[in-house]
């Protein structure tokens, strides 16, 4: 008999064990992946293997020929899953806890292989056993059905959630139906007495959130194209523009998407990423992979009514972007400047899609200017962990002693970013024709530099939570200065004599 004790009063047993409940309370079993907790260990361990080596991806498919058992047994051996941070389901967990208060057997029964069930269980100290797969059994639907009814000859209550407990839930005495779609709770009701269902909260709210529509401001920058050669107003332009925007939203969406799957697990363990919808468990992450390609395809394919150089551009953004994700945020300074050449791309974008003349001036003084926002916002990253006392960033290649490394790389790349601006402006901006007074266009780099100065103030006094584009839409000296550079735009425009 192959045991494995998890706490004094906690077994882990495998489909190829033969026990009998001695208690005479009708136990409780309760299901892990979607029930007890509000994640799925296989894809969770999926994405903990690919990340660690990409060719592990080949292993998982050379695995799957053995049968699902013998995968996730292989899965559960090689990849690494920080345990305390999966999302639990939180009121599920205090009404078990408070039916093993009052005596109650509470077990778990799982498709999830035993090495990996055993290690969640301890977690959670009033689960008695553990029921599982053991790589060869792949306990799930009719498998575990049949187990539990050997086990539990005089009758057991059933927590689940998904359409393959259905046949747990007519072999169980009571059914208790947890954050399952409506149609699994109609199923579960035909086919067992339910006495409880656990409401699951529509997947709409997080799925949005997790695209990050609050984002979508930084695309606006495919506007400023056609704003500097005077296209704005004309009306094939809107259209690009329109089409372009939405386009690049719907792909950037989808990319932070997969970043947060990729990223799940150092998320967890980040003072603000955790609450992210994917990071707590309120989004699944089957749903999150199913939105990717969803967001991708709509995204090329509005791309596509704006022009073939706008879908060359949208396919470079992505491509760049996958990138920065996999790879290059780990790397000190190289993950700034690419954050920085994702918004000069925005501005690729927006130049392509009305035939305006490409500005070297524009595209140089993008990306040093979004270098600094990126290193402000790791500045803050930095600081933050510093004052948890941790000596690096979770998924990041920063350490504490880089702070003042990082303060000076930032604050000099929005020194060039203002210098640039300069030469832009005497350059670029004084050969346009449509501008009536260029002289306005000198408050371009007064109001910027309080702008960006304004940043780097409240970074170093720690009050920049996380995004610095952000804090630039809701500070008021900030605001004003922008609202001050709208102006002088205005005036240059209209021909108003300074």
């Amino acid at each position: 008999m192959l045991t494995a004790q998890i706490d004094p009063a906690t077994t882990v047993v495998t489909a190829a064990e033969s026990t009998a409940s001695t208690s005479n309370q009708v136990p409780l079993i309760l299901d892990l992946d979607g029930t007890l907790l509000r994640a799925d260990v296989l894809y969770e361990k999926a994405v903990s293997l690919v990340r660690a080596d990409p060719l592990n991806i080949f292993k998982i498919a050379y695995w799957s020929f053995g049968g699902r058992a013998y995968l996730k047994r292989r899965m559960a051996q090689d990849a690494r899953l920080d345990i305390d941070t999966l999302p639990v389901n939180a009121e599920l967990i205090e009404f078990a806890e408070a039916e093993a208060n009052g005596g109650r057997p509470v077990h778990i029964s799982t498709a999830t292989d035993n090495v990996t069930a055993a290690q969640i269980a301890r977690r959670f100290p009033f689960i008695t056993t553990v029921i599982a797969s053991d790589g060869t059994t792949n306990l799930k639907g009719h498998a575990k059905a049949a187990e539990l009814a050997r086990r539990f000859p005089l009758g057991f209550d059933y927590a689940g959630d998904s359409r393959a407990d259905l046949p747990v839930w007519h072999a169980a005495r009571q059914a208790i139906v947890v954050e399952a779609s409506s149609r699994v709770e109609k199923a579960a009701s035909a086919v067992a007495n339910v006495i409880g269902i656990f409401h699951r909260p529509s997947y709409l709210g997080p799925l949005i959130e997790s695209m990050r529509p609050h984002q979508w401001a930084k695309n606006a920058l495919v506007l400023v194209p056609a704003v500097l050669a005077g296209r704005i107003f004309d009306v094939f332009a809107i259209w690009q523009l329109i089409f372009s925007f939405i386009a690049l939203s719907l792909i950037a969406s989808a990319t932070y998407i997969l970043n947060d799957i990729w990223d799940v697990a150092d998320d967890r363990r980040h003072w603000s990423k955790r609450n992210r919808p994917l990071a707590s468990g309120r989004l699944p992450m089957v749903v999150g992979f199913a939105a990717v390609p969803v967001g991708l395809a709509a995204g090329f394919a509005l791309g596509a009514a704006a022009g073939p150089k706008v879908v060359l551009m949208l396919a470079c953004y992505t491509v760049l972007t996958l990138f920065y994700s996999f790879y290059v945020k780990r790397v000190v300074l190289l993950d700034a400047l690419t954050l920085a050449l994702l918004f000069t791309l925005r501005l690729a974008v927006g130049t392509v899609a009305v035939a305006a003349k490409a500005s070297p001036w524009l595209f140089v003084f993008s990306i040093f200017l979004f270098t600094s926002l990126a290193l402000a916002k790791r500045h803050t990253e930095i600081a933050r962990a510093i004052e948890r006392g941790t000596a690096r960033i979770n998924g990041r290649g920063y350490f504490a002693a880089d702070l003042p490394l990082v303060l000076a790389a930032g604050v000099a790349a929005g020194t060039s970013a203002l210098l640039v601006l300069v030469f832009y402006i005497i350059n670029d901006a004084f050969q346009q024709t449509f501008y009536g007074d260029v002289a306005w266009l000198w408050g371009f780099p007064v109001a910027l530099s309080i702008i960006v100065g304004r940043i780097w103030v409240a970074c170093q006094r720690g009050e920049l939570q996380d995004d610095p584009v952000v804090f630039a839409l809701t500070d008021r000296l900030a605001l004003a200065a922008g609202s001050g550079l709208s102006v002088c735009f205005v005036l240059a425009w209209a021909g108003i004599a300074a």
